[in-house]
């Protein structure tokens, strides 16, 4: 079972590094996949998913919540700005705060609507231009932005470049959020979660380890 294996993995790279057993929360993302493989994790036991669209979970997700308890939903793709609402309903924890713009509208909404969801700040380690997040240079300054609003920000996620040693910009990351104290990482995917939780990751985002490959057709 590939959902028990993954676990295993993450076990046994916890106690390899001296972490706590179950110190590590996986989200099995489940974008894009068949509806039948989504169920099949379910049917096991399994309760934390994540998804990148807001669209694609609202068509999915409260049905699922209907058959299934304790369903916990992180949004782990980019945020825009006129889904904010609709995704602040839907979702339990968004991974991707990478502008002010979002941190106000997210703030007012929750006024508004009396909550919020745990938040994550995403972070450009790599410096890509075509990737979302906040500059590493930018980070500090955002961060107390986001605490004069009120946002619950638990942690910052990041997602390196692909031709890049993960580890450097997983290590980056952690150093960061301990300097801001902030507790909560989310970082590291199938091809490097192990390294990612052997730097102090708290949330790992496995999808096709799992589910299988994606077909985007």
């Amino acid at each position: 079972m590939p959902l028990l294996d993954i676990q295993d993995r993450i076990a046994k790279e916890e106690a390899r590094v001296g972490r706590s057993p179950g110190s590590t929360k996986l989200i099995a993302v489940s974008k894009v996949q068949p509806l039948e493989r989504v169920v099949a994790v379910l049917e096991q036991g399994h309760r934390v998913f994540g998804e990148n669209k807001v669209q694609e979970a609202a068509g999915k997700w409260p049905d699922l919540k209907e058959r299934f308890d304790n369903v916990e939903l992180h949004l782990i793709g980019p945020l825009q700005s006129n889904k904010t609402r609709q995704a602040m309903a839907l979702f339990d924890v968004i991974h991707s705060v990478d502008r002010i713009k979002l941190a106000r509208a997210i703030a007012r909404i929750a006024e508004e609507e009396g909550h919020c969801p745990q938040l994550f700040i995403q972070v450009n380690t790599g410096e890509e231009p075509q990737k979302a997040g906040i500059l590493p240079r930018d980070l500090d300054g955002f961060v107390s932005e986001c605490r004069d609003l009120g946002l619950p920000v638990i942690g910052l996620m990041c997602i390196p470049p692909v031709e890049e040693e993960p580890t450097l910009h997983f290590a980056l990351l952690a150093k960061m959020a301990k300097r801001n104290g902030l507790e909560k990482l989310s970082m590291g995917m199938s091809s490097d979660f192990e390294r990612a939780i052997a730097q102090g990751a708290t949330h790992v985002r496995v999808g096709s380890a799992i589910f299988g490959e994606r077909d985007y057709g």
